[in-house]
């Protein structure tokens, strides 16, 4: 056993039996169906949740819809808003081990990780867009158009979208669930949040945080279900006003597809497979750990992950020794014990999906460095869905580097010079994320400025900061969160224009 030791108690979900939260209420579905959630690590059920369908959906997002168009939420005063989103992040930071817990039993991220990244960005985000609150950005304008030449004052005012609808993945519930909720709610939208099917803890337990700050009701609605009827649902209600999705590109397309009839606003944040370049004359220390940390930090379920790793050739052999001397020190296990670096897959089928592709590889005649099988750690009785982080030598016209795979599989391709790097790097339908690991700070911004990503990290990997715009080109999506820039997704213009002032006025 690693860390210290794990007991029953350290297995007990901060939510048990999670119900639906719709216009600040706490409801079984209209059905009464519920659905288990399965701990990866053990393969046991932790809680069973209320299965949403249809009704439900209607049922939220009617009480959103009131929200927006009859309370007082979206006039509420900046400085009251901000203070209430003040609240909801205090109350995150006073229950981050819970939050943490949730993440870790629900998907498998190991605790070291939801407790110091994920809590602490959750909190940030509520703490960040509310500070915005009070500074939407309008504009007043003065203009002198025709016919009659006279200065008229034009108000640009930002106002709410309306009724967004956050649809959410398994791999960050609590993060990629918050950079949507956070700035809609700030800007005075109402949310229905349909969280993973596989991944329900964290949103309800957001849930009840928002709760306990005293979230107006109708602000905040969840729906917990399967994907499709509730997902549909709400794609296709013409009361739905905005769409905030983070998942696959085959999804997010069928998203965009049905949302056209009503005309909705869409924000994409899709599918990586992003490009990470080391070149020869890099710290080589320093890029073999942002190498390991870009793909297998969580487990590779990531949509940035540095999944194929193009390196200088006259760097190769180098680079794959101390990457295989690197993946093999790293810790796979129990992710609740706090040295774990790699926990198990989210679910059953996404174990079976990392497979399919180590299989397709290998067929392909890529040359299997390390891993490629399935792991039992120690321990856990031969239960869990972990999978050995994988290193292949392949190239870059092969399935394991062309298509996400979202696990710990690495495909490594050789380049000749900056020019042949910047070539394979754009080389996929992909734009999510890009790497540049040199020493050389003039190429390191010609590369970064010519790879074809929304992100590129020079001489590091995998940092994020609620501050930043976040998204990708391409088939990765469009749209940007976190940042001011967010703000823009769940605003709308408009433009008063005001009479000619002229004489004496009282």
């Amino acid at each position: 056993m690693n860390g210290f030791a794990v007991d029953d108690r350290d297995r007990l979900s901060p939510v048990e039996d999670g119900q639906l939260y719709i216009d600040g209420k706490w409801r079984e579905s209209a059905s009464g169906k519920r659905m288990d959630t399965v701990d990866p690590t053990t393969e046991a059920v932790i809680t069973s949740v209320a299965k949403g369908d249809g009704d439900d959906v209607n049922a939220a997002i009617a009480a959103a819809r009131r929200c927006t168009d009859e309370d007082d939420w979206s006039r509420m005063p900046a400085p009251d808003r901000h203070g209430l989103m003040i609240t909801v992040a205090d109350i995150i930071e006073r229950h981050a081990d819970e939050f943490a817990r949730c993440e870790t039993l629900d998907m498998g991220k190991p605790v070291q990780f939801a407790r110091s990244i994920d809590a602490v960005l959750l909190a940030d985000l509520f703490r960040f867009f509310g500070s915005l609150a009070a500074d939407p950005e309008g504009a007043a304008r003065y203009v002198s158009p025709p016919p009659d030449y006279a200065t008229r004052p034009v108000m640009s005012v930002r106002e709410p979208v309306g009724v967004v609808a956050a649809i959410t993945p398994f791999n960050f519930p609590l993060l990629l669930a918050a950079s949507k909720i956070a700035p809609a709610m700030a800007t005075g939208n109402a949310v229905v949040h349909k969280p993973a099917s596989s991944t329900p803890l964290s949103a309800i337990r957001l849930a009840m945080a928002f709760e306990e700050a005293g979230v107006p009701k109708g602000v905040y609605n969840l729906v917990t279900g399967p994907g499709a009827e509730i997902g549909d649902a709400l794609v296709e209600s013409p009361d739905v006003d905005k769409i905030a999705f983070t998942g696959s590109t085959g999804v997010g397309k069928g998203i965009i597809a049905k949302s056209a009839d009503t005309v909705k606003k869409v924000t994409m944040e899709l599918g990586g497979k992003s490009a990470h370049i080391i070149f020869a004359d890099a710290d080589m220390d320093v890029a073999i750990q942002n190498a390991i940390f870009g793909i297998f930090y969580n487990k590779g379920e990531i949509c940035t992950a540095g999944s194929r790793l193009l390196v200088e050739r006259k760097a190769l052999d180098t680079v794959l020794d101390a990457l295989v001397q690197a993946v093999s020190d790293l810790i796979i296990g129990d992710p609740l014990h706090h040295d774990t670096f790699l926990g198990p897959m989210a679910d059953k089928g996404q174990l079976e999906k990392v497979e399919s592709y180590v299989k397709a590889g290998r067929e392909a005649g890529a040359d299997l460095r390390y891993g490629g099988e399935r792991v039992q750690p120690d321990g856990l009785g031969g239960k869990g869905w972990f999978h050995q982080p994988t290193i292949f030598l392949g190239r870059n016209d092969m399935a394991i580097a062309q298509e996400e795979i979202f696990g710990p599989v690495l495909t490594v391709i050789p380049f000749e010079d900056e020019a042949d790097a910047i070539r394979i790097a754009n080389d996929t339908a992909f734009g999510l994320a890009s790497g540049v690991q040199t020493s050389d700070m003039a190429k390191a911004l010609r590369v970064a400025s010519a790879l074809k990503a929304g992100t590129c990290w020079i001489n590091s990997y995998n940092y994020f900061d609620v501050s930043v715009p976040f998204g990708g080109v391409k088939q990765s999506g469009f749209g940007r969160e976190c940042g001011r820039e967010a703000l823009e997704n769940y605003t709308q213009m408009k433009s008063i224009w005001l009479p000619v002032m002229t004489g004496a006025q009282t």
